[in-house]
């Protein structure tokens, strides 16, 4: 059997009306230190954010959400956040905050394979 290690997690949201609290889901993020592993994966539904808030700037959303997945590789384009360590970089990204883009509290959960899991977690987590 393969070695397992815990994970945490976090949904990314959409939240266009942070004064009426609705979102729809659009991604996840997973971090398993022990593995090393910070990743995300987006999946924007545009229509669906459309019908939820018809007035929402969606290409400057979509600007936005690209930014996490190159956070969590610690890409150069980033920002000075990618610089930071990858258990840094989890904690800021998954920070409460009133915004457009929020992240669900953090869960966790055990896995053999962190890529896997992330991309099991969108495809539960995120309609599509």
């Amino acid at each position: 059997m393969a070695d397992t290690h815990t994970y945490d997690y976090a949904v990314i949201r959409i939240v266009p009306s942070v004064e009426r609290g609705e979102f729809i889901n659009c991604g996840v993020i997973l971090y398993a230190r022990t593995l090393k592993f910070l990743g995300a994966r987006i999946d924007l539904d545009e229509a669906r954010l459309q019908a939820l808030h018809p007035g929402a700037d969606i290409e400057l959303v979509k600007e936005y959400l690209k930014v996490i997945p190159g956070v969590c590789a610690g890409s150069d384009d980033a920002g000075p956040i990618a610089k930071l360590g990858q258990s840094e970089r989890f904690n800021w990204l998954v920070a409460p905050r009133s915004a457009v883009i929020q992240m669900s509290p953090v869960h966790t959960g055990i896995t053999d394979d962190a890529q896997k899991s992330l991309d099991r977690l969108l495809e539960t987590m995120v309609p599509g």
